[in-house]
């Protein structure tokens, strides 16, 4: 088997990524994070890894920083293409059949898939649980989500394309539709999208600075609203979703189940 190669892009979450790290790390051969000097509409801003001090001398992580701004006449979806072309660019070090896996940082694998992890398929797509603002408030609507995708880097040409043409529905379609790729193995059980697992704050950052510009307006990014939302336990994009509070259990990473004190800021206690 190949190595492990675990592929973020990064705004702001340092919180997430050490998390991240902590979860998948045992099997795990390298982290590569990507973080730009600029924001998917091309603003300035401050360089928020914050962790690169306490990772940097370790080998298992690599941190890639994009320093130029992106092009005056791309849009945000091409910028946020760009930079995660830039993760390709910089896998020099990967072998032909290395495994790359992409994920957005929150979207956390399932370490007992990673473990002995083959794939048998061109791409693979990780279904993974899906939770809002708290870690086991669970959001049965996105759930199955369709987060963290592989592929063996022989067999990756973009990394942009994994993310947003690998889907399951591609199966769903006929032989006929060869603009439609089908090589494509799902891996159920496949872990966990912590979405939106930060301060009211930074989720108003977020929504201002990334590239769905149509969730940038106050309606949805205001504090005080989102503030009102997680206190109701509904979705923030008007869709009726209704979320659901669960007891931690052996579904949640065993890490969660070790540290519970550690994040109860992110935890409903009942």
């Amino acid at each position: 088997m190949g190595k492990i190669i675990d592929c973020i892009t990064f705004f702001d979450n340092n919180y997430i990524f050490d998390f991240r790290y902590k979860v998948i790390e045992k099997f795990v051969d390298k982290f590569v994070i990507c973080e730009s000097l600029y924001d998917h509409k091309n603003n300035f801003k401050n360089k928020n890894f914050d962790l690169y001090e306490k990772y940097k001398d370790n080998p298992k992580v690599k941190y890639l920083l994009l320093e130029k701004p992106f092009p005056e006449d791309t849009n945000e979806w091409e910028n946020q293409a760009i930079q995660r072309e830039f993760i390709l660019e910089n896998l020099d070090f990967a072998g032909d059949d290395d495994l790359i896996f992409f994920s957005d940082p929150d979207e956390i694998p399932n370490p007992d898939v990673l473990k002995n992890f083959s794939l048998n398929k061109k791409y693979g797509i990780f279904l993974q649980d899906c939770f809002n603002y708290k870690i086991n408030l669970y959001n049965e609507y996105e759930s199955p989500w369709e987060g963290t995708r592989v592929a063996k880097k022989k067999n990756l040409d973009s990394i942009d394309f994994m993310r947003q043409k690998i889907k399951s529905k591609n199966l769903n379609y006929s032989f006929f539709r060869i603009d439609k790729e089908k090589s494509i193995e799902l891996f159920n059980y496949g872990g966990w999208h912590f979405n939106n697992l930060m301060t009211p704050e930074n989720i108003s950052l977020k929504l201002k600075t990334f590239a769905h510009t149509e969730f940038s307006k106050d309606k949805f990014s205001s504090v005080e609203v989102i503030k009102s939302k997680i206190n109701q336990k509904i979705d923030l994009f008007e869709r009726g979703h209704k979320y659901e509070t669960l007891a931690l259990d052996k579904r949640f990473p065993k890490y969660i189940l070790n540290n519970i004190e550690k994040f109860k800021e992110f935890i409903i206690l009942s």
